[in-house]
C-alpha cells in the first residue's frame, strides 16, 4: 500500500529522544511535515491550545490534515504516531503479515512500557535528581544494562530488531541513540554497538537526529526553572 501526502503533517515538537523518533520516520518517507516548536522548558505543553491534541501535555503530537476520513486528525504518544503512519502509508509496519507485525508490535511496545521509562528515570535520579539517592541511581542504571542485555541478545544474528527495518527500531533508536550519556560500556553489548552504527549511517535517520529546535534546549542539570516546569507536577 502507497499513500500520497499533498499536505503536509503538522509535527509538534521538541528535540529529545521521542520527538527525534517521528523525524526520522517522517524523513525515512519523505513525507512534508512542518514543525510546531513545544518548548518544554518553558511550558509550552500546558498551552490550552497545544492540550487540545495532547491531553497528556506531552510532545510529541501530530495533526494530518489528511486524516482517515478526509477530514484532519491528531494523533498524541509517540508509539501510536508510528503505528498511525505506519498503517497509513503501509511501510516500516507489516500490513499483511500477522507474524511479522506481531513481532514489531512487541518490540516496540517493550519500548514503550520499559527502555523508554526506565532510561528516563536512570537520566532523572543519575543527572537531574537535587539530591543523590543512592538506591534510585543504582536501580536504574542496573535496569538500564538489563535492558541494553535484552536488546543486545535480540539482535544476536539480526540487522533490525524485528528482522527487517521497522518502526521499533525507529523508536527504539530514538532512545538508544543517547547511550554515551548513560554510563554503558558498548564492550558489554556488541551487537547494540553494530545496529547502533547500522542506524547511524542511515541518511533519514541522520536527518531526522539533525532536526534543531529554534533556540538551545535548556541544560536540566542547571535551569531550576525548568525543572520545576518539567519534574513533580501534580494535576492541575
Amino acid at each position: 500500500m502507497s499513500v500520497k501526502q499533498t499536505q503536509p503533517i503538522e509535527l509538534h515538537y521538541w528535540p529529545t529522544p521521542n520527538g527525534k523518533k517521528i523525524t526520522i520516520f517522517l524523513e525515512e518517507l519523505g513525507l512534508p511535515y512542518t514543525l510546531k516548536f513545544v518548548n518544554i522548558g518553558k511550558g509550552d505543553q500546558f498551552d490550552p491550545e497545544f492540550l487540545k491534541i495532547s491531553p497528556n501535555n506531552k510532545m510529541p503530537a501530530i495533526v494530518d490534515p489528511e486524516g482517515p476520513d478526509g477530514k484532519p486528525i491528531s494523533v498524541f504518544e509517540s508509539g501510536a504516531i508510528l503505528l498511525y503512519l505506519g498503517r497509513k502509508f503501509g511501510q516500516l509496519y507489516p500490513t499483511a503479515d500477522e507474524r511479522a507485525r506481531v513481532e514489531v508490535e512487541e518490540w516496540l511496545m517493550w519500548q514503550m512500557a520499559g527502555f523508554g521509562p526506565m532510561l528516563g528515570q536512570r537520566n532523572h535520579f543519575s543527572e537531574y535528581a537535587p539530591e543523590r539517592i543512592p538506591y534510585a541511581t543504582k536501580r536504574y542504571q542496573d535496569e538500564t544494562h538489563r535492558l541494553y542485555g535484552v536488546l543486545d541478545r535480540r539482535l544476536a544474528g539480526r540487522d533490525y530488531v524485528a528482522g527487517e527495518y521497522s518502526i521499533a527500531d525507529i523508536a527504539i533508536f530514538g532512545w538508544a541513540a543517547g547511550w554515551e550519556s548513560q554510563r554503558f560500556d558498548t564492550a558489554d553489548f556488541p551487537n547494540v554497538k553494530k545496529w547502533i552504527d547500522r542506524m547511524n549511517a542511515r541518511p533519514a535517520v541522520q536527518r531526522g537526529m539533525a532536526v534543531k529546535a529554534p533556540v538551545a534546549p535548556v541544560s536540566l542539570a542547571d535551569d531550576k526553572e525548568a525543572q520545576k516546569i518539567l519534574f513533580n507536577q501534580r494535576a492541575r
